[in-house]
C-alpha cells in the first residue's frame, strides 16, 4: 500500500466533496439530516475508509456522491472539475465514477444474463456495439476480475453472492472508472469469500490506479484495505487521520469507543471496553451542540451548545473534540466504570 503522506504531497486530490449536505424533508415531522456538513478528499490510487455505526449516513455519503440522491448543499470536484454545477456531462461521470452495491443479489436484474448485465453499461455508453468486438471485450473482463467465461450466459440466482459480487466489481470496471465508491461490498458475504473480495479489490487498484471511497462498519475490514480512515457520527465527521495513525492513537471519545468493541484474539492482553450509555439520538432536527454528547463520558455543559468543528490536533489527523487531547486517558475511566456498571446490573 502506497505511502499516504508522501501521496498527499505529490498529487492533488482526485475527489474533493466539500460541506456536503443530504437533509430528507418528513412530513409533519421536519428535516431529517442524513448527512450534515462533510467534507473530505481521496486521492489518486488512495483509499478513504468510512466507518460509523449503521444509520450514520455513510452510505448516504456515497448515493449523494454517485448522484442517486440530490445533494441539499455542498461541492463537489473530480479532478478539479465542479461535479454538481455541470449536470449536462452526466455520461463523463458515469465512466469516471462507479459503486460497487452491498447486495450482491438485488443489485443485478434477476432477468439478464451475466453477459447482458456486463454488456449493458458499454452500449449505453456506446463503447461498443453487439459483435464480436463486444465478446472480446468481455472475456478481457472476465480475465481482470477472475470470473469464469462459462458464467456469462448464466443468471444471477445461478450464482453463490461471492460469484454475484465478483460480477458486480466487473460491471463497475466496464466503463474503466478511476474511482468506484464501494458500499459495504462484503458485509453480506461469508468471512473466507470477503477475504477473496478484499484482495481482488487491492489488486485491481494496484492494475489500475484505482480509487475507493470504502464504506464498511467493520473496522478489521477498513483497517485492511484503508490508507485513511474518516469516522462518522450521526452524520457528520468525528475525526479523519491516516489508518495506523487511527488505530494506534484516536482521540475522539466516539472513534475510541468504537476500537474498543473491536473484537481481540489474544487472550492474554487486557481489553479496556468502553460501554455507551443511551441510544443514538434522532437525527430529525438536530439541536445545537456535539451530537455525541449525549452518550459522550467527557461531555461538558458547552459541549451541548457549541458545534464542534474538525480541528487539525497533528499533521493530517482531523478531530472534532476540543477534549481530544485528554480523551485516551479519561477512556480507561470510562472503561472501568462502565465495566462496574455492567457487573451491578447483573
Amino acid at each position: 500500500m502506497p505511502d499516504n503522506k508522501e501521496m498527499q504531497k505529490k498529487e492533488q486530490p482526485l475527489l474533493e466533496v466539500r460541506h456536503l449536505k443530504k437533509y430528507f424533508t418528513i412530513p409533519r415531522k421536519g428535516q431529517l439530516h442524513a448527512v450534515d456538513d462533510v467534507s473530505f478528499e481521496v486521492y489518486p490510487g488512495e483509499t478513504l475508509g468510512l466507518v460509523g455505526e449503521s444509520g450514520c449516513g455513510k452510505s448516504t455519503v456515497g448515493n449523494v456522491i454517485m448522484k442517486l440522491h440530490k445533494r441539499t448543499d455542498g461541492e463537489m470536484y473530480l479532478n478539479g472539475e465542479d461535479v454538481f454545477s455541470n449536470e449536462s456531462d452526466k455520461n463523463q461521470f458515469c465512466r469516471k465514477v462507479q459503486i460497487i452495491f452491498q447486495d450482491p443479489y438485488s443489485s443485478l436484474n434477476p432477468r439478464k444474463t451475466v453477459k447482458d448485465i456486463l454488456s449493458e453499461p458499454l452500449l449505453v455508453q456506446k463503447l461498443a456495439e453487439k459483435g464480436p468486438k463486444l465478446d472480446e471485450t468481455l472475456l478481457e473482463l472476465c480475465e481482470t476480475v477472475g470470473l469464469n467465461p462459462d458464467l456469462l450466459n448464466h443468471y444471477p440466482h445461478e450464482l453463490d453472492g461471492g460469484m454475484c459480487q465478483v460480477v458486480g466489481i466487473a460491471r463497475a470496471l466496464s466503463l474503466n472508472p478511476s474511482f468506484i465508491v464501494c458500499d459495504e461490498p462484503v458485509s453480506a458475504l461469508d468471512v473466507s469469500v470477503q477475504a477473496k473480495i478484499i484482495n481482488l479489490l487491492m489488486d485491481l487498484q494496484k492494475q489500475r490506479n484505482l480509487s475507493y471511497l470504502f464504506i464498511s462498519h467493520d473496522l478489521s475490514v477498513v483497517r485492511h484495505i484503508s490508507n485513511r480512515i474518516a469516522v462518522m457520527y450521526l452524520g457528520q465527521i468525528v475525526e479523519m487521520a491516516d489508518t495506523d495513525t487511527i488505530f494506534a492513537n484516536a482521540q475522539h471519545p466516539y472513534t475510541l469507543a468504537l476500537l474498543s468493541a473491536v473484537p481481540r484474539v489474544s487472550v492474554d492482553k487486557k481489553v479496556d471496553r468502553i460501554v455507551l450509555a443511551g441510544d443514538v439520538p434522532s437525527p430529525m432536527n438536530p439541536k445545537p451542540g456535539c451530537r455525541f454528547a449525549p452518550r459522550c463520558w467527557m461531555a461538558c455543559p458547552e459541549c451541548s451548545e457549541n458545534t464542534p468543528e474538525l480541528q487539525e490536533v497533528e499533521p493530517g489527523h482531523l478531530v472534532s473534540c476540543p477534549y481530544a487531547a485528554q480523551s485516551r486517558e479519561r477512556a480507561r475511566t470510562a472503561a472501568t466504570t462502565s465495566v462496574e456498571k455492567m457487573m451491578e446490573s447483573k
